[in-house]
Order: structure tokens, then sequence, then C-alpha cells
């Protein structure tokens, strides 16, 4: 049987893509990719949360499997929202690489002031324990990120660390402990995405790590239950069970922050309703001062 993957068009979401369709490739299984345009790549020139809610790059994707043009699709599962569109599942979970952010710099990592990012969880993080931290918009593909480094508009970057190393790029910086700048909740984690189809569900289950998936599922878990969005600095990381979980203020300077071993799913669901108790009034200044619709 063939099966048509489907991608964004990046260099590092066709890197990604073709690390899965190796591994199906070397277990006889047939695949043609197909690259889908999505409006997180289209629109650069605004920060995320003025394109729309989350999932900017996913919903192309989705909708082209429910149209029968892909059979399923490759996404870094940090992009993927917690509510998905009935019919579509994750089929497969690959081996996580590395979760951790990574500060690229044109210098020496302790002298950069200027730092280029559009995630509000990196921002607050960056000014919560780097004083001093002037924080300037970045969008664009890892290149063009890289590019606008070297050109001197910023002393440094944050991006993710997997990312760089699918891409085979090395990059003076340093590795941003995930136990204290906590990563997007999938951060480092590669998803297939699939219509609810049990012969295509079995197929791509073949390449699945149980461990990943079930670390991933904790986060994800807590993040549903905090319901934060993609505009609220909050950072969600689970190891072996351990669980950090934190929300912060967009000024980094106030934060409602969690660590927890946990042992099933109804644990880290337990643990995300308590966060989201905590943290409501943050959550809801996020919104507000963003100027975006908050529906609890």
């Amino acid at each position: 049987m063939s099966i048509i993957v489907g991608t964004r068009g990046s260099r590092l979401a066709r890197a990604q893509t073709d690390t899965v369709c190796t591994k199906l490739t070397a277990m006889g299984i047939e695949v043609e990719r197909k690259i889908i345009t999505t409006q997180g790549d289209t629109v650069t020139n605004v920060p995320l949360h003025e394109i729309g809610r989350q999932g900017v790059f996913v919903r192309a994707l989705d909708d082209a499997i429910l149209d029968g043009e892909i059979d399923c699709a490759v996404h870094s599962m940090k992009d993927i929202p917690a509510y998905r569109p009935f019919g579509l599942v994750t089929a497969a979970v690959l081996e996580r690489d590395s979760p951790a952010d990574f500060l690229a710099t044109s210098g020496a990592p302790g002298e950069a002031r200027i730092i280029g990012t559009s995630s509000t969880r990196r921002k607050a993080q960056l000014l919560r324990h780097r004083e001093g931290t002037i924080i300037r918009d970045l969008r664009g593909n890892v290149d063009t990120r890289i590019r606008k480094l070297h050109d001197g508009e910023y002393d440094a970057i944050i991006l993710a660390e997997a990312g760089l190393t699918r891409l085979g790029i090395e990059i003076p910086g340093e590795r941003l402990p995930p136990e204290v700048f906590v990563p997007s909740p999938n951060q480092g984690t590669i998803a297939v995405v699939s219509r609810a189809d049990p012969s295509l569900m079995e197929m791509l289950s073949a390449v699945d790590h149980p461990m990943s998936r079930t670390d991933v599922a904790m986060e994800r878990a807590v993040m549903e239950q905090v319901g934060a969005g993609c505009f609220t600095p909050m950072g969600i990381y689970c190891k072996a069970g351990h669980l950090i979980a934190e929300v912060l203020s967009l000024d980094g300077k106030r934060v409602e922050r969690i660590e927890k071993e946990l042992t099933t799913i109804e644990e880290a669901r337990v643990e995300g309703r308590m966060l989201r108790a905590r943290a409501q009034g943050l959550i809801e200044e996020a919104y507000r001062t963003l100027g975006i619709s908050y529906e609890r």
C-alpha cells in the first residue's frame, strides 16, 4: 500500500517528514510526499498571536487529510492544538529529541542583550531569568532567523534545539535547561496525524515510541486542563513521569509553577486543573493585554 504524506514546505518540516518517510520505507511501505501551504507560513510579518488562535501551522494539513488530498501529515507536535477535528487521530509519536530551547548567539551568550523571539513564553522566561534583556519580535523559518542574527539585527535568537539537530546546524550559543526555561508542551516531538482509519493507523503505529507518547500525553493533559492557549506564557515538560509546569505573566515577574511525580493521565489532569485555578488571573491578563477575546 502507498500512502501520501503531507508536510509544510519549510526546510525543517521537510526534514521531519523525511525522517518519518525513511522509517516507513524501511518497513516496506511506499510513500509519496506532498507540500501543503499553511497560514502560518504565508503570514510572517506579524506575531503569531495576531494571526489567529493556536493551530495556524496545522489547519490546512488537517483539511487536506479530511478532504482525502493526503493520508497523513507530519507535525512538530507542539504546534498541534489541544482540540482536534472529528475523524483525525495522532497515529504515531516518534521518539522525542531534545525538548530544550537553544540561545543562538553572535558573540558570548552572557553578553547578549537584544534577543529575538515572538513566543510569549520565551519572552517571559527570558525577562524573568536574564535581567536587562531586550526582546524584539522574530518570525520566519530557521534559516531566516539565523540570517537575521548574522545580519546583526539581534545579539541572540531563541530556537528549538531539536530543530537545529534535525537540520544538522551547528551554531554558537547555549542550551537553556528545560527545568528552568520550561519548554512548550510536546516540544522536540514529531507526530504523525492521520484519518481515523484502522488499517492506516496500524501501519503508522510501526514508528510510534510508547515512552515518548506517554510523556507528551501527560503534557497535553495538563495543557488541555489549563486551557491557556498559545498566547499565555506557559511551559509544560514531563520526563519519565516527572512533571514541571508553569504559567507566567507577560513581563515574567509573576509565575505559578508546579512540580510533581505522575503515574496516570488522570493525575496529570488533576494537576492541570489545580494550575489553572492558581493561574487564572495571569491567563486572563495575558489575553486582555494582547487584545484577544478570552473564552473560559
